[in-house]
């Protein structure tokens, strides 16, 4: 369940899967309305009487990237046919372009035709259900639309154009998924397509390009596509090819991609090159999973939904607001403007956030209930809630951007802070939620911890505009939390904080003890309710690592008898990119010298050494042959690796100093 390329412009999104297939295509919306569903994009060579996919037995193929850009540099070799074939595939960086430029490598000494073929299996809005897909011969392109999304497919073998039609030669259009018509992509068996022009329903489409390639030579074709709302949308974005040719494509997201990363402000000098170019990768990555309203999506891999029926292709502000931290610390402030009028539009009247978003705005789906053993009950992580206001702080910080901040403050902020100071029990303690796992509901180490840096960022932004009450309640309120942390959730006996605890009934006096060891506690430090050097922490530390860590390949599991994409019983669970970071950022807040500066590093070479061969995090490995499980990329894990490095970083210059 793995996307080895993603690229995007925050508005249409591909991704790119192993076998060098384009698996899902997300437009209007980063993470909404995915018109493949998952369905392969075939690529094929048809030459000397024989046809191949790409995806097939029979070819070694290479996966990556050009350095630093949202460009794919993928490879597909089939030595038996003498074929190889060079991807160099990217989304416009501001228009809905997606492109592939295809340089086809005869590998044989003599003359031979090769025909490429490209099937298109989209299903509109997700379905499939009443598509409609069309050849137009005046331009030479398919076309398959439904409502209010089109896409002309075309394809080109020069980059100058003399007139306005593509060089399409061969073309197909037919129904599938239905009796034994099981899409046009069998029509390409023996080297010729139909030439159907029309079909409705559950509908696909493949086009063929024929070349004529000399003894070990090589020659390049374009194929591209285009999004947009109606015709005229889509044949505007064709005419921006044909006027400019594909190349400009390429060029400008280059362009455009190098100008985004220069804006870090980072200094990555002295880290290991790999560290390096993982740390550009996730900031293009993080972009690449950001809507441009707003919305910082989860993971967009779509292969989850063979689990669960759903996906991670949501919005939690809880993610959003620590992805957003990331991002400003690393020096994009501006960046993240969308994603806190996005907070802002959305938080529910009570002053909370619920459980997740969809990208337009619209509230996710949820597994939470709003009955608890026959009363009402909120179903929230009162986490998501303090963390976008303590985000909003950071942005403030990095700004100074007193008028952005203005527009938030009352129905944001303010807001926010009247429901975190009232939803709590009379020990001061948050009442129960969901915790950031969103497994159980009780009042956690970390819920609390965040909750406290939530108050305390709301009276400082209160403050800015004298506001004086709602500056005395966030006070009062964080500095009674304090003390409410230290005295309900932490264990004296065994000296380290708790995940967790409940209150009988609601009853203050009547505590259940949640003991289960969980990476989550880290947050005791994170969020400044303790210093890292604090003994009380460095148990608590010492102990998530003592219990946690997976031998023999290393990683830190969540939590004590993990049973999510559980691998085995050997060990606790399986490792987690996020939780072995937080590791390392414990090292980090507590070294006094370089030589407390090795383990956070050997940790962070650890992450590191576990992405795929493209530079993408998933979310956990497997504990013994660390190959990727769940989805990937997953948002956090790029977003936790680019705060670690640069807390690293910020720790190493004071050290030095």
């Amino acid at each position: 369940m793995t996307r080895h390329i993603v690229l995007g412009n925050q508005c249409l999104l591909i991704n790119i899967d192993k076998w060098l297939q384009v698996r899902d295509i997300y437009f209007p919306h980063v993470g909404q309305e995915n018109h493949l569903l998952g369905h392969a994009q075939r690529v094929g060579v048809y030459v000397d009487g024989n046809l191949s996919w790409i995806n097939e037995p029979g070819w070694e193929r290479k996966r990556g990237y050009r350095k630093d850009v949202l460009i794919s540099d993928n490879r597909a070799v089939n030595k038996d046919m003498g074929v190889e074939i060079v991807l160099e595939e990217c989304v416009h960086s501001e228009l809905n372009i997606f492109l592939r430029k295809v340089t086809v490598r005869n590998l044989q000494g003599r003359q031979r035709e090769l025909r490429l073929f490209f099937n298109q299996d989209f299903h509109i809005y997700g379905n499939g259900i009443g598509d409609t897909a069309i050849y137009q011969m005046n331009h030479n392109v398919i076309v398959h639309y439904k409502n209010s999304r089109y896409f002309l497919i075309g394809a080109l073998k020069s980059n100058i154009k003399e007139d306005i039609t593509s060089d399409i030669d061969d073309f197909a259009i037919g129904q599938a998924e239905e009796a034994d018509l099981h899409g046009t992509f069998r029509d390409a068996e023996d080297g010729a397509l139909s030439k159907n022009p029309v079909a409705q329903g559950t509908v696909d489409s493949t086009i063929g390009v024929h070349l004529e390639i000399s003894g070990n030579s090589k020659k390049t074709l374009y194929y591209y596509m285009t999004a947009g709302m109606d015709f005229k949308e889509i044949y505007e974005l064709n005419d921006f090819i044909m006027e400019n040719g594909p190349e400009r494509v390429l060029e400008d997201t280059e362009k455009n991609n190098t100008m985004w990363l220069s804006q870090t402000s980072t200094d990555l000098s002295g880290l290991d090159q790999h560290i390096i170019e993982l740390y550009r990768r996730s900031l293009l990555v993080i972009k690449t999973q950001t809507d441009r309203g707003g919305a910082i999506l989860a993971a967009n891999d779509s292969d989850n939904m063979q689990f669960n029926r759903d996906t991670y292709s949501y919005m939690w502000t809880r993610d959003g607001a620590l992805v957003a931290i990331a991002m400003i610390r690393a020096g994009y402030p501006q960046f993240t403007r969308p994603f806190f009028i996005f907070c802002r539009d959305v938080i529910w009247w009570a002053g909370c956030m619920l459980h997740k978003y969809n990208p337009d705005g619209t509230l996710g789906s949820s597994w939470h209930p709003w009955v608890e053993v026959g009363k009402p009950s909120l179903p929230i992580q009162e986490d998501e809630t303090a963390l976008v206001i303590h985000a909003l702080w950071q942005y403030y910080e990095a700004t100074r951007d007193i008028g952005f901040v203005k527009e938030l403050y009352e129905p944001l902020v303010k807001k926010a802070a009247f429901f975190m100071n009232s939803y709590r029990y009379p020990n001061e303690l948050p009442r129960e939620s969901y915790d950031l796992w969103e497994e159980r509901r009780g009042i956690f180490t970390f819920t609390a911890s965040v909750v406290y840096a939530g108050l305390t960022s709301g009276e400082r932004l209160a403050d800015l505009f004298n506001d004086h009450e709602t500056c005395t309640m966030c006070r009062s309120t964080y500095l009674s939390l304090k003390g409410a942390i230290i005295d309900e959730l932490y264990d004296p006996e065994k000296g380290i904080f708790l995940r967790g605890i409940n209150y009988k009934d609601g009853n203050i006096d009547m505590r259940i003890a949640d003991s289960t060891v969980d990476s989550s506690v880290y947050a005791i430090f994170d969020f400044n309710v303790l210093p890292a050097d604090d003994s009380r922490v460095e148990r608590t530390m010492m102990n998530l690592e003592n219990k946690l860590w997976i031998n023999p390949k290393g990683g830190l599991a969540r939590y004590e008898n993990d049973h999510y994409h559980r691998q085995t019983d050997a060990v606790q669970g399986n490792p987690w990119i996020i939780c072995t970071l937080w590791l390392a950022r414990w090292y980090i807040a507590k070294a006094k010298d370089s030589g407390g500066l090795e383990r956070p590093l050997e940790l962070i070479r650890w992450v590191a050494n576990c992405t795929l061969e493209t530079g993408i995090m998933p979310e956990q490995v497997h504990p013994f042959t660390e190959e990727s499980l769940s989805v990937a990329p997953l948002t956090w894990s790029h977003a936790e690796f680019v705060d670690t490095v640069t807390k690293y970083i910020e720790k190493q210059n004071m050290l030095s100093t």
